[in-house]
């Protein structure tokens, strides 16, 4: 049983593992408190060190986890990451309300034609969904 919800994304990360200095770039496919999810073209070793950028805000979200599970799916691999540090979790939380409010931008500006700017997104976002943003337990 999963201990976090995982809330869907798709996200640009940035992550390189500890014993190589060649950061890559992919998606994340979802994210929640106590790590994520992205695809890559290649396995990752189970218990690798990692380090996360997610560069959705400035400064951008930094993280160190550990890759608990590499699954082939199709023509890429899903790569499972925890957190190593639970005092993260209110800066997750902050990654994840900037997730939806990305989201929330794109899918306005698909379906009405309006393009909104990442802070008219987030003010509109937080009047018609904050509320029920699910509160840290």
């Amino acid at each position: 049983m999963r201990r976090f919800i995982r809330h869907p994304a798709s996200i640009p990360i940035i992550y390189s593992l500890e014993d190589r200095m060649d950061p890559h770039e992919e998606l994340a496919s979802n994210i929640g408190h106590g790590g994520l999810c992205f695809r890559s073209e290649h396995p990752l070793p189970t218990g690798s060190v990692i380090q996360i950028q997610i560069m959705v805000h400035e400064p951008a979200f930094e993280a160190n986890g550990t890759v608990m599970w590499s699954k082939k799916r199709n023509d890429h691999y899903e790569i499972g990451i925890e957190f190593d540090n639970a005092d993260i979790e209110f800066r997750v939380r902050m990654v994840e309300q900037v997730c939806y409010i990305e989201h929330y931008r794109h899918e306005v500006e698909r379906e009405e034609g309006r393009k909104l700017s990442s802070r008219e997104a987030a003010l509109e976002w937080i009047r018609k969904f904050g509320g029920s943003f699910p509160h840290i337990e």
